[in-house]
């Protein structure tokens, strides 16, 4: 059994869109670190603002998308608000995406 990656987990995250604008939450910015411990992998992300209404859909989503991953048998979602989300986090191809460039 091989381990589980980083690059394996934020694969998995970038299936995970953010409703409202269509865009994955990888290059939205919203995701802050992803740490693997073993069978264990915690995702640091944050959102566009406290209130999303989409908060606990989205945190449903991560935990379902990296626990299908093989060899991953517990999610941990770490809520992050500092330092805040801004325009500046979401990656060269989000803004494509958005037609920001």
């Amino acid at each position: 059994m091989s381990m589980v990656s980083d690059k394996d987990v934020l694969d998995s995250l970038r299936s995970v869109l953010d409703p409202e604008l269509g865009i994955n939450i990888v290059d939205l910015g919203l995701i802050y670190g992803v740490k693997v411990n073993g069978k264990k992998v915690t995702v640091k992300m944050t959102f566009t603002t406290p209130a999303c209404p989409l908060l606990q859909y989205i945190v449903s989503e991560v935990e379902e998308r990296v626990g299908k991953i093989n060899g991953v048998e517990e999610v941990v979602v770490q809520l992050a608000w500092d330092p805040p989300w801004n325009p500046d986090k979401i990656s060269a191809e989000g803004k494509k995406q958005l037609g920001l460039e």
